[in-house]
């Protein structure tokens, strides 16, 4: 497993908002435009459909798991990935672990990882950018 966290000032209300909404990933993953059938507002357990990479090129995915308001997973090719919203004094610590078959766990961390770092990163920014912009993200 691999696992990758930030901190973030931001309420974990904001944070969870921007990661289990597809039409709000963009916003911090700006190479995925959103997802079709995968849940609306939120991803939805049990559902199966694609996240848009570029607005076109659709990668399919099943979210296998959530726990609403702080714990969400889906599955993509033979990766299971994990996000979570975690409640701290202050904001919250935002978090993604990557679950890979044996072999190829260590080659998904040293290729994917350093690109969850950053994704998991300006998840933490945006959160706190949206908060201190008093900005609302409707349920």
């Amino acid at each position: 497993m691999i696992r990758v966290e930030a901190e973030s000032a931001a309420d974990p209300r904001t944070a969870w908002a921007l990661l289990a909404r597809p039409d709000r990933w963009h916003r911090w993953a700006p190479h995925v435009r959103g997802a079709v059938g995968l849940g609306s507002p939120e991803v939805t357990a049990g559902s199966r459909g694609a996240a848009l990479l570029a607005g076109v090129v659709p990668i399919p995915a099943r979210i296998t798991a959530k726990e609403e308001g702080t714990w969400w997973a889906w599955r993509v090719g033979p990766l299971d990935i994990g996000h979570q919203v975690l409640p701290r004094n202050g904001g919250c610590t935002v978090a993604a672990e990557l679950h890979a078959p044996g072999p190829l766990e260590p080659l998904v961390g040293a290729a994917y990882g350093p690109i969850v770092r950053r994704l998991v990163s300006n998840l933490a920014r945006e959160a706190e950018r949206t908060a201190l912009a008093g900005e609302t993200i409707p349920s």
